[in-house]
């Protein structure tokens, strides 16, 4: 069995000072970024499974939530500059506006940009309000996922059936679980995550619960090592 870690990233700035939480600086991406293709790691699409289980070598994902405008301005450039492949995760009902689910600071890039964004970058699903799903009923998720479908269909936006949960969110535990994970199967998702900050082992046991390792702003290039050698902490 081989290691996979999945990287989470949220916002990007310019400012160091505001490199704290969900938000991290251009800078400190840069070198993350230099780090991973230094010491050689491949990166993948979700697209891509077949390929990377079957491949040798270090393996990562990026991954990035919301399609900030941010991330268009600063990660994409670096995504560029280096050649590395990664996952945008849309909340389709603020595609053109705002992160209205949070404090509605952050713009939310529009349909064109989208559409514009570079072959190395792949396009998920991350629900249709950025509700959390464990707080949903079956038909409230159905719903969303026939919204996001709609979107997808009229805007003619390609994406991939993967999905990242809104706040890592989903029904962890029995009765609900198994009723959750056949109703992801019946919408056509392929593959799921959750947050976790845990290596990934790589062919998987389950595909609605793949790990993700949850970089924050405020973090030292010791500790991104650390953890994409090891997930959490303790």
């Amino acid at each position: 069995m081989s290691r996979l870690p999945i990287l989470m990233y949220h916002n990007v700035t310019a400012n160091p000072e505001k490199s704290i939480g969900l938000t991290i600086s251009a800078e400190k991406l840069e070198k993350q970024f230099q780090y991973l293709v230094t010491k050689g790691f491949n990166t993948y699409h979700f697209s891509e499974w077949n390929e990377l289980i079957n491949r040798s070598g270090k393996s990562v994902i990026i991954t990035f939530d919301d399609v900030t405008l941010n991330q268009l301005e600063y990660a994409v450039p670096l995504l560029e500059k280096y050649n590395l492949k990664a996952t945008f995760f849309i909340p389709f009902a603020y595609v053109g506006k705002t992160d209205e689910w949070n404090k509605g600071a952050e713009p939310i890039m529009n349909v064109e940009q989208l559409k514009d964004l570079s072959k190395n970058i792949e396009l998920g699903y991350h629900s249709f309000y950025h509700r959390a799903y464990a707080k949903m009923t079956s038909a409230e998720i159905t719903e969303d996922f026939d919204k996001c479908k709609a979107f997808c269909k009229e805007n003619k936006l390609e994406v991939s059936p993967v999905l990242a949960y809104p706040y890592g969110s989903f029904p962890k535990k029995e009765p609900l679980k198994t009723p959750f994970f056949q109703q992801m199967k019946e919408e056509g998702i392929l593959f799921a995550l959750r947050i976790g900050n845990k290596i990934n082992t790589i062919p998987t046991l389950n595909r609605y619960e793949l790990n993700r390792i949850d970089v924050k702003g405020e973090e030292s290039l010791f500790l991104f090592k650390f953890k994409l050698r090891f997930g959490k902490l303790f």
